[in-house]
């Protein structure tokens, strides 16, 4: 393969990661919210990721859209089958891109930091390098 073809691969690849980032980003935090609190409101996700209700009340609207999320007027947002097994994905690539980070020495913060966003972009490959790495 060329060198222009795999830019162009990479860069594609790029663009359509970030695009399904937001959406793994909220799934995994209404998940996480909904085992901590008993439900996920849209001002605890706006303080958990420090933007504004009306961000989170648009992005929320975009994943009902995407079947991902389920709302009623004046309740908590539920995940449908679709955005709990989306949850469950995300959560377990953020937990192994984790590990691997402090498998090979990096400092916990720093593991939990870079782990962020990190599980959005991996490949299938390399997460199955890093998950039999860190199995050792």
């Amino acid at each position: 393969m060329t060198q222009k073809k795999n830019q162009i691969k990479a860069f594609s690849r790029k663009r359509k990661d970030h695009a399904q980032e937001t959406g793994e980003d909220y799934v995994e935090l209404v998940a996480d919210l909904i085992e901590e609190k008993g439900e996920a409101r849209v001002v605890d996700i706006a303080g958990r990721l420090g933007v504004t209700s009306v961000t989170v009340t648009k992005t929320i609207g975009r994943l009902e859209e995407a079947g991902l999320v389920r709302t009623e007027p004046y309740r908590s947002i539920f995940l449908t089958d679709k955005g709990r097994k989306l949850a469950a994905s995300t959560k377990e690539r953020h937990e192994i891109v984790k590990a691997f980070l402090l498998a090979i020495g990096v400092s916990p913060e720093t593991a939990a930091a870079d782990s962020e966003g990190m599980e959005h972009h991996i490949s299938a490959e390399t997460l199955g390098r890093m998950r039999d790495y860190i199995k050792g």
